[in-house]
């Protein structure tokens, strides 16, 4: 009989992906569980690299593995850091119903 385990979906997108750029997901992934409570990373751009790939890849990253990252773009790198709160809503509140 088959052993059965529950996992979250991020991990099993993690482990079953495969090719080049689910390497690289994979690497920025654990740069964003190195992060304990309030610290904060900074990447700087190596050489084939552009900020905004950085920026681009971070946000794969932190989308696959399911963490709210605050991500800010420097002119020479890009910080980023566990988000606290969740984000507002933009525009107009709603009507609270009552007329």
């Amino acid at each position: 009989m088959p052993k059965f385990d529950r996992l979250p979906l991020g991990e099993a997108k993690m482990k079953t992906a495969s090719g080049k750029r689910a390497q690289i997901i994979a690497e920025y992934v654990r740069y964003i569980e190195q992060l304990g409570d309030g610290e904060a990373g900074r990447l700087q751009a190596g050489e084939g690299e552009t900020i905004s790939t950085i920026r681009r890849r971070l946000g794969a990253a932190a989308r696959q593995s399911e963490k709210n990252l605050t991500i800010r773009r420097t002119g020479d790198g890009v910080y980023f850091w566990a988000a606290e709160t969740r984000r507002r809503r933009r525009g107009r509140p709603r009507a609270s119903g009552q007329t």
